[in-house]
């Protein structure tokens, strides 16, 4: 395992993705009930009644591409046309637990988000495909790590930076590793720190040898990088 060093990219100003991550589009709830049309569904055929419907069941699944372990035919997976005419008549909706919040009423929303986990929520930046959010990214002011975006490594578990900093008075960075367990938000004024300690740092590491600086500038300069943003933009950052 390693630690890694981030923005707070939410709270950052100039973040390119802040605005599509605070657009929560989808989000799974514990009832559906309030929601109405907003309630998103499949329409869903049982297997019995499909394989009435097809006697030679393997070759409808063979000649729409279904899997045969599924657990019932879903329409939108049903590629032939006469099939579906035959299949559609026998569709019941079968609710997935999400609900559409694009649209939706503010009381609506606030419900919604009671209703739901974190971790079970869709923003708009999860509806980037892998080359949108590459180049985002790539061009936003907060991507310190050489355009790949605003989270870098720190280093290995093992790594013993904390340890020299902590003979050099560089308080922040020696408590790292405590930090990243809780994944403690530091503030822009801990990011002050943070430069002061970089600095020190980085004129101490030629005197732990040429390995420390092999193994360390890096850290040290990423460090850097990262509380210069933090300061510019007024955010937090954190280790995990």
């Amino acid at each position: 395992m390693g630690i890694s060093i981030a923005i707070c990219e939410k709270d950052a100003p100039s973040a390119a993705c802040a605005g599509l991550k605070k657009d929560i589009r989808k989000a799974m709830v514990s009832d559906i009930a309030p929601f109405g049309d907003a309630a998103i569904f499949d329409m869903v055929v049982s297997l019995d009644d499909a394989k009435a419907a097809f006697p030679d069941f393997e070759a409808f699944l063979k000649r729409n591409r279904i899997n045969e372990s599924t657990d019932a035919i879903y329409m939108e997976k049903v590629k032939k046309d006469d099939d579906r005419a035959i299949l559609e008549p026998k569709a019941e909706r079968r609710y997935t637990g999400w609900v559409d919040m694009t649209g939706m009423a503010d009381d609506l929303r606030t419900k919604a988000l009671e209703l739901s986990k974190p971790e079970n929520r869709v923003n708009g930046w999860d509806c980037l495909d892998f080359d949108e959010a590459n180049k985002a990214c790539a061009e936003c002011p907060l991507s310190w790590d050489k355009g790949r975006g605003c989270i870098g490594a720190f280093g290995p578990d093992s790594t013993q930076l904390p340890e020299i900093a902590g003979r050099h008075g560089c308080d922040l960075v020696a408590s790292v590793p405590e930090l990243a367990k809780g994944c403690t938000i530091l503030a822009p004024s801990d990011a002050e720190k943070l430069l002061k300690e970089c600095a020190t740092l980085a004129d101490i590491l030629p005197e732990e040898g040429k390995m420390a600086v092999r193994r360390y500038a890096g850290p040290v300069e990423r460090m850097r990088l990262v509380a210069e943003i933090s300061v510019k933009e007024g955010c937090g950052f954190y280790f995990f």
